[in-house]
């Protein structure tokens, strides 16, 4: 298992419109010691990245210790964030991660609006600064979230990702339908209204900003291929009827796992969990388990529901 995710903290310090994690106000963290008791489980399946994802991991009350257990096996560490606390981190960013993907929602009136913070994407601004100013040519990226507050601002964000200094951006569309992200029974639809592209209108003017984005690529800048931006499209015409979901090519369940704040084991961000790192077993046995082992056999990914409205797949091929 190559990649193994990580929730260190099941907190945020936004308040998105397309998420529901900020609402959390029960806090529970990894702790260094349950990441140091899976350590001998980590070798045995041979896990060589680590993504550090949430809520917001910078909001852990220990975070460099955990990350200090990981460096010492050379695993390679990504961290997602928020960017509001990039500056006061700079220093220890720096020296205990890879690199750090920042979520990046439009230009700056924009992601302000979305994020619901005032002042939002100039924390970005300085943060990225401070990080170079502490180890040049450090690599940050962007990930933008598609959603009704800012499909017709896509070129204009990947104008203000350059505008940044960053290395790249990536494109994936909002979650609507799952469980995920602290939404324990799902959204109804008036709240996924309020995320999603409301009418065939705004699906045509999704398509045109998005062919003038595949028009753009400034080389590798996007990370996407012209199909998978395209997909972005098909999720908000699915989700309105106009044409049946459909699966991406897969195998996140078969080649890493999601281990949340709480301890629970996933095969993704979407699918129940098939156990808990809190349990007497290793995560390499809950993996292998009895649990595990007839999710994976009994996953058909072309015909899941959940699959076929995924947002977030995960295809891995090897480094």
């Amino acid at each position: 298992m190559p990649i193994l995710i990580l929730n260190p903290h099941n907190r945020c310090n936004c308040r998105c419109t397309m998420c529901d994690i900020w609402k959390n106000t029960a806090r529970e963290e990894l702790r260094a010691a349950d990441i140091e008791r899976q350590i001998e489980s980590l070798e045995r399946l041979s896990v060589e990245w680590v993504v550090l994802s949430g809520g917001e991991a910078l909001m852990h009350s220990d975070l460099w210790q955990l990350t200090a257990i990981l460096r010492v096996r050379k695993i390679r560490i990504t961290l997602l964030s928020s960017g509001l606390l990039i500056s006061r981190d700079a220093a220890r960013i720096v020296d205990q991660v890879d690199d750090l993907i920042v979520s990046l929602d439009g230009p700056q009136p924009v992601h302000d609006s979305i994020r619901g913070v005032p002042g939002a994407f100039r924390c970005i601004e300085k943060g990225v600064r401070d990080l170079q100013r502490e180890k040049p040519g450090f690599r940050v990226a962007a990930r933008c979230t598609v959603q009704r507050n800012n499909f017709e601002h896509l070129c204009a964000t990947a104008a203000a990702a350059r505008g940044l200094d960053l290395q790249s951006i990536s494109f994936l569309a909002a979650d609507l339908t799952t469980t995920a992200f602290n939404r324990p029974g799902g959204w109804s639809l008036a709240k996924q209204s309020l995320v999603a592209l409301p009418d065939q209108a705004a699906i045509t003017k999704l398509e045109e900003e998005m062919e003038a984005l595949i028009a753009l690529r400034y080389g590798d800048f996007i990370v996407e291929p012209p199909a998978k931006l395209r997909r972005i499209v098909r999720h908000f015409r699915a989700h309105l009827g106009m044409e049946p979901p459909k699966a991406p090519h897969c195998n996140a369940p078969w080649t890493s796992a999601v281990v949340e704040a709480n301890g629970d084991v996933r095969p993704c961000f979407f699918h129940q969990p098939i156990g808990n790192l809190h349990s007497q077993l290793p995560l390499d046995a809950i993996l292998n388990g009895p649990e595990a082992l007839a999710f994976r056999k009994g996953l058909d990914v072309s015909a899941n529901p959940i699959c076929q409205r995924c947002v977030c797949s995960l295809h891995w091929k090897g480094a």
